[in-house]
């Protein structure tokens, strides 16, 4: 009798394959955004809820998690703390998740100083991508030069959920300037189930067909309001742009920034008169925040 594969996941050729209990190979996904630590921001109140979070996103596929708080003038970041919460939560889920830690890094003058000594402290597994967030309320003019300041630091930035900033989602254009300054887009997987309103919702399909996103990330708080899913999200997506598409915004792209490499899918947006949108290199300056 041919002994079956134990039930549970594996990378293959770079890519996380699971087995079922009788022997399939399924795919499986990546979170590179959720706020699952306990007692750190306005994410998880306790241990406990941590635990129920991890285990949703077990039943969901998620094979792997970057726990994100955020780093604002709301909630001091801590990293050793963020370290130790990590490694209380993984001893009580074991090895069938495997959790790493970030942040949700506001774009402010105390992070951009902060940062510049050390910037793994903050970036996805403490290495190189870094999720960055926008103001509801301003978007400064001098924000292209704060992100190039970052990517001098050999940072990659990935913008997180914009298509939840009314600011951002009147004015576009700043973001395809973004992505061809080298920028990545990560959207919420919550906003194409519609939400975070009809305005996220159709924003998010409108960039899936321009080619202008990266990832698809939880940006789960809780296990209820904003809970860790992604699985409906991809089954939508694999549904209206295909299969290869979900793959790689849910599974080869959140697995490739989890290890630091580069990224397997880069695609060439289509800017806003239908062209492709044209990545020009930047030129270097040596400007201290």
């Amino acid at each position: 009798m041919t002994e079956k594969p134990a039930r549970g996941w594996r990378i293959h050729a770079g890519v996380v394959v699971g087995f079922g209990t009788l022997g399939y190979a399924f795919r499986l996904m990546v979170d590179i955004h959720c706020h699952i630590l306990p007692a750190l921001d306005d994410g998880a109140k306790s241990l406990d809820e941590s635990v129920e979070m991890a285990e949703m996103a077990i039943s969901e596929g998620i094979t792997h998690v970057v726990a994100t708080p955020h780093a604002d003038g709301n909630f001091h970041f801590d990293f050793d703390l963020v370290q130790k919460r990590r490694a209380e939560l993984q001893a009580r889920v074991g090895n069938r998740i495997q959790l790493a830690t970030g942040c949700d890094f506001h774009l402010n003058v105390e992070n951009l100083r902060d940062i510049r000594p050390n910037p793994s402290k903050y970036s996805l597994n403490q290495k190189r991508y870094l999720l960055v967030e926008f103001a509801d309320f301003a978007i400064p003019p001098t924000v292209e030069e704060a992100l190039h300041q970052l990517q001098l630091l050999g940072l990659s930035l990935i913008v997180t959920h914009p298509e939840r900033n009314a600011l951002i989602r009147l004015q576009p254009q700043r973001l395809l300037r973004w992505i061809e300054q080298g920028c990545y887009v990560q959207v919420t997987a919550q906003s194409l189930l519609g939400k975070w309103g009809d305005s996220a919702k159709q924003k998010v399909e409108e960039w899936l067909d321009r080619r202008m996103v990266h990832f698809f990330a939880s940006d789960a708080h809780n296990t209820d309001r904003r809970p860790l899913r992604l699985k409906e999200a991809r089954d939508i997506v694999t549904e209206r742009w295909g299969k290869s598409l979900a793959q790689s915004l849910f599974q080869d792209n959140p697995l490739a920034a989890f290890e630091g490499r580069d990224l397997p899918y880069q695609p060439r947006p289509e800017s806003t008169d239908g062209g492709v949108a044209q990545t020009r290199p930047r030129r270097k300056r040596f400007i201290f925040f």
